[in-house]
């Protein structure tokens, strides 16, 4: 049947006008604070695995995370936030599991 494929236009505008698009939600990459870590480990790995993190932004993300409990050092998409989170966990820093943002 070919009435199918040969929707009006104002048929497909009620349609797409309905559609509601919601953007991929993201993710919070969170650093705990430990007994073992040290500043300077701790401050490497941000600079090393966060993108466009400064070193002076980790060394206050470090302080956070040691007066604080923890640190939020990155938010962002799914796919991304566990590839920061597995790095960082493999550089043996305690890390909570990623939460929505």
């Amino acid at each position: 049947m070919i009435s199918a494929a040969t929707q009006s236009p104002e048929k497909i505008r009620e349609r797409d006008s309905q559609v509601v698009r919601k953007p991929y939600p993201n993710y919070k990459v969170i650093v705990l604070n430990d007994d073992f870590n040290t500043f300077e480990h701790v401050c490497k790995c941000l600079v090393k695995y966060i993108p466009d993190m400064s070193e002076q932004r980790a060394w206050e993300l470090t302080n956070q995370v040691h007066f604080e409990g923890m640190a939020i050092v990155w938010v962002g998409p799914q796919e991304q936030a566990e590839l920061y989170h597995a790095q960082l966990k493999q550089e043996k820093l305690t890390m909570a599991p990623l939460e929505l943002a």
